[in-house]
């Protein structure tokens, strides 16, 4: 399972942090080595699909004669064509795959248990059953809201008997009384029938189907939480603990289904168990992008969230970890005032900076990432003068200096939408409870108008209408469509995934600016690799506002297929930042209704 790694690199000071690095050179030695042997052995070949996670884990250990040496461990996450015993790979932190294993038995009595309930759901008799019952509900609740009519039928005339001055005897009186007594207690009791025969499907098959479905439930329950306590994770302390015990602690909540199958925990745990000091790993993934999610071929990932975030703070206990970039000030400038009066203000906020403050994390510790400043945070205890203190005109230009602004502490402020941390541009804020509200409905309901501005890595295949003059306004007759729905990736948060079937409409309009030669000065100027197949100047026309719409947009198989320069998530290079700018925005004063519309050039 050590391979060696005969390289003069020298070894990185601190061990890699998980959840945001550049690969050290160290790491992506060895993933080429592993990335020779993968193509060599056509491994993937095995794989029917799509892609797969792979892992390289760097370690140092002594050999025979005392002498310190270098070597690595891979590893795949999950199975790899059904299997977790290839040779080369590290082996999984428990193998539940074992044909006369516990976990294996159970399985098979839950898959016949799967039959049975399939062959009764699929019986005739029971399905004539099932058609017999939906239909007298059906009938029932017809008869229900037919007799509801006529009570309030009945109740209108009464109250309009009584209205009407017409003398009324006590016998009359009493007798409207008693009809409407009656007629409450007859709705109640038809309403108390429909209830019982919505419960009532009391059938030999749907009896058994009942106990079967319960009985699947338990055995599944018991089976997830025997396989959890059996993945027992290390870490350099020598500490051990299982799954469940891991995630309670630090999410209150079961570890989600295939937790401790990544390749991180597989490598670490089989280093601690030989005795090997972790120096340094990396991730990649090999081949197509799943059809839902955004993956490049050979590209470098980070350890996922929601199933490795609590395993990792385990097992890397005792070692000593690179501080997380995450956690660092991440913008360099201050976010721009371009207007302000009583009700709202407009700013250019600086790449890096978060719009709103950030959510707390499930999972607390020093992995976490820090609340870098937000724009309402920056401004919280500055008061922004009104008209009767400097003139409109002062803020439009976008030269306010806020420094004078600090008077004393606002009273409300709240961005009225957002911008991704990295993303950079136009973002309106509201100052009053009736502004904020007003401007939330306004983009609720699609009523102001966006344009960004991105670089692209690469250039689209739809590339027959270019357009060579960059134009500020939203052209017209001219704009092409992508249109693909997205949902949370819950398995990979904060990511977002193409979702055909669950997912919310998503759509976005565009038009490509310009393409552009990749030379060494353009290399130089945006990122440190560089990348021959040109750059994309483009701009973006969200019709819809889901989370990280362009970006996945751009990056998705379906959509443009390049993504944003230096996105950190679903882009192919690292840059000096990310290159998608709110440039911008049209909506109408909250308070006076007047247009305002403000324009902020990306300078791409």
């Amino acid at each position: 399972m050590l391979h060696t790694l005969n390289v003069s690199i020298p070894s990185p000071r601190q061990f890699t942090y998980p959840f945001c690095y550049d690969v050290d050179p160290l790491a992506e030695a060895a993933s080429l080595e592993l990335q020779r042997y993968i193509a060599d052995a056509d491994l993937m070949s095995t794989e029917k699909g799509c892609g797969k996670m792979f892992g390289v884990l760097v370690v140092e250990y002594e050999d025979e004669e005392g002498a310190l040496q270098r070597g690595f461990l891979a590893a795949y996450s999950g199975l790899l064509g059904g299997r977790n015993d290839w040779p080369y790979f590290v082996p999984p932190v428990f193998d539940a795959q074992q044909p006369d294993g516990h976990f294996k038995r159970t399985e098979r009595e839950i898959s016949a248990i799967n039959s049975e309930i399939r062959a009764i759901e699929n019986d005739p008799e029971y399905l004539q059953s099932v058609e017999h019952h939906e239909q007298t509900k059906k009938r029932l609740q017809a008869e229900v809201d037919a007799f509801k009519a006529e009570v309030d039928a009945a109740k209108v005339r009464r109250d309009a008997r009584r209205k009407s001055g017409e003398s009324l005897s006590e016998e009359e009186q009493a007798e409207m009384i008693r009809e409407s007594q009656f007629m409450k207690a007859e709705l109640r009791r038809r309403r108390k029938a429909m209830e019982q025969a919505d419960s009532t499907l009391t059938t030999q098959h749907s009896t058994f189907l009942k106990s079967l479905q319960r009985k699947r439930k338990q055995m599944s329950d018991e089976l997830q939480r025997w396989l959890f306590a059996a993945y027992r994770m290390l870490n350099a302390k020598g500490e051990e603990r299982d799954l469940i015990d891991i995630f309670r602690e630090y999410t209150h909540a079961m570890p989600p289904a295939g937790a401790g199958d990544c390749c991180a925990p597989k490598l670490l745990q089989y280093a601690y168990l030989h005795h090997l000091r972790p120096v340094c790993m990396a991730e990649f993934w090999w081949g197509e992008s799943p059809a839902s999610e955004i993956r490049h071929h050979l590209h470098y990932y980070p350890a996922c969230r929601s199933k490795c975030l609590p395993i990792l703070m385990h097992m890397l206990k005792g070692l000593d970890v690179a501080p997380n970039p995450l956690a660092q000030k991440r913008h360099s400038a201050e976010p721009r005032v371009l207007y302000a009066d009583e009700y709202i203000m407009v700013v250019d906020k600086p790449a890096g900076m978060l719009s709103v403050p950030g959510k707390a994390e499930s999972v607390r510790s020093e992995f976490s990432d820090s609340a870098n400043i937000s724009v309402e945070e920056y401004f919280a205890n500055l008061q922004l003068p009104t008209n009767s203190q400097f003139t409109t005109e002062q803020f439009t230009i976008g030269e306010a200096d806020n420094s004078k602004l600090k008077i004393q502490n606002s009273k409300f402020l709240k961005a009225a939408h957002r911008l991704d941390m990295d993303t950079s541009g136009l973002l309106v804020l509201a100052r009053t409870e009736q502004a904020y509200v007003e401007l939330q409905r306004q983009f609720a309901s699609r009523e102001t108008v966006k344009r960004y501005e991105a670089v692209l890595s690469g250039v689209p295949t739809q590339n027959s209408k270019l357009k060579t003059q960059n134009s500020s306004t939203q052209p017209s007759g001219c704009l092409e469509a992508i249109s693909l729905p997205l949902i949370a990736d819950i398995n990979d948060r904060p990511r977002q995934r193409v979702d055909m079937e669950h997912g919310k409409l998503a759509l976005t309009l565009y038009n490509i600016v310009e393409v552009r030669a990749v030379d060494a000065n353009t290399a130089v100027a945006y990122t440190t690799k560089k990348v021959d197949k040109g750059r994309t100047l483009i701009h973006l026309y969200p019709k819809t506002g889901r989370t990280h719409q362009l970006r996945v947009h751009c990056a998705h198989p379906l959509g443009l297929a390049c993504p944003i320069l230096g996105d950190p998530l679903y882009g192919i290079e690292r840059a000096d930042r990310m290159y998608l700018h709110a440039a911008e925005l049209t909506f109408h004063h909250p308070v006076t209704g007047e247009t305002m519309h403000f324009l902020s050039p990306s300078g791409f």
